[in-house]
């Protein structure tokens, strides 16, 4: 008999983990004839899921900007649930997304459908309560972190630590010279001669419309005033997450290019890792980027904005003194965070160029990244497959 397995991711993030899912899937000789259907991304889709549903509406962070989309998420909520009801599969799995994906875990358990999460919300950052919710719809937590399954084990709850998917995937020694290679063979650069003899430095602004009109404006900002205040010279690459991002990101490009005539900003269709393997330095939205940036071995500066009231409900809730996941991992601030009025250009150039100047510094940092790369590393696919198939045979 054929399993159905209905997954559900929410945003790029999810998709990059929900394709290390569906491969683990179809590698396991008891799922590899398994249909696997619901809605996730082109990562998903190219390992062989079936998307019936565009992902890039659950793709929301923040409660404003939740408001605006929530009439079309309830929408696909409603018809997700309707097609579960009506072709029950063997197995749900939530990918991230949890306020999505926990109402709907919770339906499932309604229908006797077993359910697991990949991965843990946060709940060790902010929003602690949220467990007692995840006991009532999740069978079996996913965690990649690993201090994460005793949380849920204390509270009743079946967890497994399956390691990070990004750190299998990202080599333990990057090839900076490599990565300028392959991007000037892609043409997106017009000399590896040239980058040989300059400082790169990767600005990643967010792959949300939310994130480019909150992030991206003092990001830009930013790379102005590193050209100004760097004395050699200095190439900025810009990777451009979704097609609908192309326009904005060029604009803010074209104002700092009337200020710098002679900026080098490179706007490069996707490619973050490849980005993110040629730079010496990165300037990085808050999010799962900058743990792929520790993976990277690579000295970063982080920083966040949202609207007012969002970041007033998410401090009431917050727990740590940190949100970067570099820092949240290594139980430190390894790497600084520019969160809201705090994220002024002027002061996030300096802490790049801060980088720049101090390599003993760095190679520390690099001994850090290098132990929580060893951290993360577990046969992540062989984990995954043997959790879903016990899940669906013991319920």
């Amino acid at each position: 008999m054929q399993p159905l397995i209905t997954c559900v991711a929410g945003e790029p993030s999810g998709d990059l983990l929900g394709s290390e899912l569906i491969a683990a899937c179809l590698s396991h000789p008891d799922l590899a004839h398994a249909r696997l259907v619901g809605i996730g991304g082109p990562h998903m889709q190219a390992e062989g899921f079936t998307s019936k549903w565009p992902m890039d509406q659950l793709s929301v962070r923040g409660y404003v900007e939740a408001l605006k989309q929530l009439p079309g998420i309830l929408k696909i909520r409603f018809e997700l649930v309707q097609e579960i009801q009506r072709n029950r599969p063997d197995i749900y799995i939530g990918i991230d997304a949890p306020d999505f994906n926990l109402t709907v875990e919770k339906k499932c358990r309604a229908l006797k459908i077993p359910t697991i999460h990949y991965i843990s919300p946060s709940i060790w950052a902010w929003r602690g309560g949220r467990i007692h919710g995840i006991k009532k719809a999740v069978d079996h937590m996913l965690c990649i972190f690993p201090f994460e399954p005793k949380i849920y084990h204390d509270a009743g709850i079946a967890a497994t630590y399956v390691g990070h998917p990004l750190a299998s995937m990202i080599p333990r020694k990057p090839s900076p010279e490599l990565a300028k290679k392959k991007l000037f063979d892609l043409g997106f650069l017009e000399s590896t001669a040239i980058l040989a003899n300059e400082t790169v430095i990767a600005v990643l602004p967010g792959s949300r419309k939310s994130e480019i009109s909150y992030i991206a404006p003092g990001f830009f900002q930013t790379i102005q005033a590193i050209d100004h205040m760097h004395s050699g010279p200095v190439r900025f690459l810009v990777p451009v997450a979704k097609p609908f991002l192309q326009a904005p990101l060029q604009r803010l490009k074209e104002t700092v290019q009337r200020a710098r005539p002679n900026i080098q900003i490179h706007l490069i269709p996707e490619n973050s890792s490849l980005i993110l393997e040629a730079a010496d330095v990165v300037l990085i939205a808050s999010g799962t980027a900058t743990l792929e940036a520790a993976l990277w071995k690579k000295p970063m500066v982080i920083s966040y904005s949202v609207p007012w009231l969002t970041a007033t409900i998410m401090r009431k809730q917050g727990y740590l003194p940190y949100v970067g996941l570099p820092n949240i991992l290594c139980q430190d601030f390894v790497v600084p965070e520019f969160l809201q009025e705090d994220a002024v250009p002027q002061e996030m150039a300096k802490a790049i160029l801060h980088w720049l100047n101090q390599p003993s510094q760095v190679a520390q940092l690099v001994d850090r990244f290098e132990d929580l790369h060893q951290q993360l590393t577990m046969p992540t696919r062989t984990l995954l497959a043997q959790a879903i198939l016990n899940t669906m045979l013991h319920k």
